[in-house]
């Protein structure tokens, strides 16, 4: 199948189409709702799903707290395989270094509670009791 991409700089689309095409999200209704839910910003102003994107414009996506600022690069109105995807935009070197921050972050990050099993006992509940300064 051949996907048309224009990389013109006055060529648009809906942005909640262009992330469905870039792969950002499964389905368009969820790209919609992230749009919707303030999560995507074209040049750091939130906007509707109705918005339109062009070549050129800064577009920041925060996907489950993970925070992609990528470069329009090119609009595609259908979904393509990966390849095509990738080539409609290019990550900012900030963002990466952030995002990759924030990866490891996430890999290196204990759960303090991680270590508790089921209920505390009379004594685990005297030192919580104390350190909180509850008596």
């Amino acid at each position: 199948m051949n996907y048309k991409i224009s990389t013109d700089p006055g060529a648009r689309l809906r942005i909640d189409k262009w992330l469905w095409a870039a792969r950002f999200f499964k389905t368009r209704s969820l790209a919609s709702d992230a749009v919707e839910k303030g999560r995507v910003k074209i040049g750091g102003a939130g906007v509707k799903p109705s918005k339109e994107v062009r070549v050129g414009d800064l577009v920041e996506i925060d996907i489950e707290r993970i925070v992609w600022r990528v470069e329009v690069l090119g609009v595609c109105d259908v979904r393509g395989p990966a390849s095509v995807a990738q080539t409609l935009y290019a990550e900012t070197e900030d963002g990466r270094a952030q995002r990759m921050a924030e990866a490891e972050r996430r890999r290196t990050f204990r759960e303090p509670a991680a270590q508790l099993q089921g209920r505390p006992t009379k004594r685990d509940r005297r030192v919580i009791d104390k350190l909180s300064g509850s008596d």
